[in-house]
């Protein structure tokens, strides 16, 4: 161990000589002075104005509307004007979590301390701006819970929504029925492994029994495992009831009978259930209906904020009604147009400067991103190279996301068209060399389809500098030939679909690549392309993937690495499926 002892010398400056260290000195007094006046003004009081107020009118047709927020404590809510209306929903709240057996009261063991709680309060609105329905939850304070003690493994499992469009797919492709539920207060399902105690919550103090704490049975809202326990319980109960897990995603189950077959996928508490015939999709129901306490909501209209339609070919995914919120949000009074999503001519760089709105750029960066992961693969590379300037946005970057924005409202009836052919998976590849000067990173971009529209893309900078157009092709070849594993391996669980499933064929516009890759031997010096080189190898010889050439101008990948004229914006976006719902 070594100490050192210091002394500090505040006044004191060992850099200033005799004559600065005395100005230094006198500087310091008065700033002390200076402080001091500050002080003496600040007890004077504000001159205030002496104008006459005058009231301001808007006209007749300007209306105030006084929103009242919503409660944060179980006293502001009972004595609220909507009491009644709050109170009935904490009643609806605390009988489910007693009917579920939550809770037992105890006494307190020495050396325990109860966690606290809290009243979460929410008024769910409906599209008209109305009032639907009053939500509450009882949501135990977690951030008092320790690790090791409390909680040990945490984790929330949901399907992939390449998963959930992958399962549409075959839906269209099959014309299966597609039903949806809802699994009521989810997290209370869950069994406790571990001692927990709770205060009990205000308002539903059991009499005579005041000094006691409730001893949690269950899961309740807020604990750090609680998706995790409701998940575990979710899959035994699936397990016991026959269904069989998926092993590319343990979201998804399925049940395979002489009568017919079934495939659930699993979000937290929404589900989808599709079906070959009515009386399996209602078995399962009744089975759920038996474990769970489920919401039963028919036919599926609307799964994660997207919008499923049948059509007379298949079926149609789209966000219309999301892409008008973010346009109504964030570009309204704006009605112009553009027919591709980034300018060609502009290259972005990063910003050196002052940022402009930078909190506002990213919250539009947020939205687009959700809105492009799920049902537009058209705007990945544009939200991709965007989003790589959040936190120091320029005018220029305002400038290239304000198109997005046109381009958006030019496209706003885009939607996945899912039909009955064809009926196998194909993956396009593509890559841009050195799209960055300035890091000189390279951009990958793939998209796969089924049924004639997308189920999985991805736009994004390569981690890694390639020194050639073939080496960037080659990268991207590898992701997408990683993400075509996968699809192929969640294939072969899928009930009635062929057996053995047939390799995927990527189609890549490199021929140098495509030879490369069909060579035995690499004799490259870079380490990271010649394991890149055995992976590809391995897929083709193992018969996962087939690499066939494509012409670029026949690559519906390409819009995912650059930018692109309107009439090649307007071919790949049809290649993956996407159009109006009407066309």
């Amino acid at each position: 161990m070594e100490s050192r002892n210091a002394s500090f010398f505040e006044d004191v400056s060992p850099c200033l000589n005799k004559e600065d260290q005395a100005s230094f000195s006198k500087g310091k007094e008065i700033v002390q002075d200076d402080e001091q006046i500050l002080s003496n003004e600040e007890d004077v009081k504000p001159r205030r104005s002496k104008r006459a107020r005058v009231e301001k009118s808007f006209g007749p047709d300007f209306l105030t509307y006084v929103v009242e927020s919503e409660p944060k404590t179980y006293h502001e809510a009972v004595t609220s004007s909507e009491g009644p209306q709050w109170k009935e929903a904490i009643n609806s709240e605390i009988e489910s979590i007693l009917q579920n057996h939550t809770w037992e009261l105890v006494d307190l063991p020495p050396g325990c301390k109860p966690l606290g709680y809290r009243w979460i309060f929410k008024r769910k609105m409906k599209a008209d701006g109305s009032i639907d329905k009053y939500k509450e939850r009882l949501v135990i304070k977690r951030y008092r819970q320790k690790e090791g003690l409390d909680y040990f493994d945490t984790y929330s499992p949901v399907t992939r929504i390449t998963s959930i469009r992958l399962v549409l797919a075959i839906a269209a492709i099959r014309n299966l029925q597609i039903h949806q539920m809802d699994v009521k207060t989810a997290f209370l399902n869950g069994d406790l492994e571990e001692e927990i105690y709770m205060e009990q919550p205000e308002g539903f103090v059991a009499l005579g029994q005041e000094n006691k704490v409730c001893k949690l049975i269950k899961s309740l809202y807020g604990l750090k495992q609680a998706p995790k326990q409701w998940h575990q319980k979710f899959d035994q109960a699936m397990l016991e009831r026959g269904f069989k897990i998926n092993e590319c995603d343990k979201c998804v189950y399925m049940k395979d009978t002489t009568h017919g077959y079934v495939i659930l996928c699993l979000y937290v508490d929404d589900m989808l259930i599709i079906g070959s015939d009515d009386k399996m999709i209602k078995s399962t129901k009744d089975m759920l209906k038996s474990k769970f306490d489920m919401k039963d909501l028919g036919l599926a209209d609307v799964i994660l904020g997207i919008k499923i339609t049948r059509t007379q070919n298949g079926m149609v995914l789209n966000q219309t009604h999301y892409v008008d919120k973010i346009l109504e949000k964030f570009n309204e009074g704006d009605t112009s147009i553009a027919r591709t999503p980034i300018d060609t001519s502009q290259h972005l760089s990063k910003n050196r400067g002052e940022g402009v709105k930078q909190v506002e750029y990213s919250r539009i960066i947020g939205s687009l991103m959700y809105l492009m992961s799920y049902t537009r693969p058209d705007l990945a590379y544009a939200v991709s190279r965007l989003s790589r300037y959040t936190s120091n946005p320029s005018l220029e970057h305002w400038k290239s996301i304000t198109r997005l924005l046109r381009y958006l409202r030019y496209t706003r009836e885009y939607g996945l068209h899912y039909g009955k052919y064809p009926m196998v998976i194909e993956g396009y590849s593509d890559a841009n060399w050195i799209s960055d000067i300035k890091d000189f990173r390279s951009t990958s971009g793939y998209v796969f389809t089924l049924g004639g529209a997308a189920i999985s893309w991805k736009s994004s900078k390569q981690t890694v500098i390639a020194r050639s157009t073939m080496e960037s092709e080659f990268i991207v070849l590898d992701k997408c030939g990683e993400e075509a594993e996968w699809l192929r391996q969640f294939m072969e669980d899928i009930p009635k679909w062929p057996k053995p499933v047939t390799a995927i064929c990527i189609h890549c516009d490199s021929q140098s690549a495509i030879c490369r890759a069909q060579s035995t031997m690499y004799n490259g010096k870079f380490r990271h392309i010649r394991r890149r080189h055995n992976t590809i190898r391995q897929l083709l010889s193992t018969g996962v993937i087939t690499i066939d050439y494509v012409k670029s101008k026949d690559n519906i990948a390409d819009p995912l690495t650059k930018g692109l004229s309107r009439d090649l914006v307007y071919k790949s976006s049809r290649g993956m499926g996407l159009k109006p719902l009407n066309e």
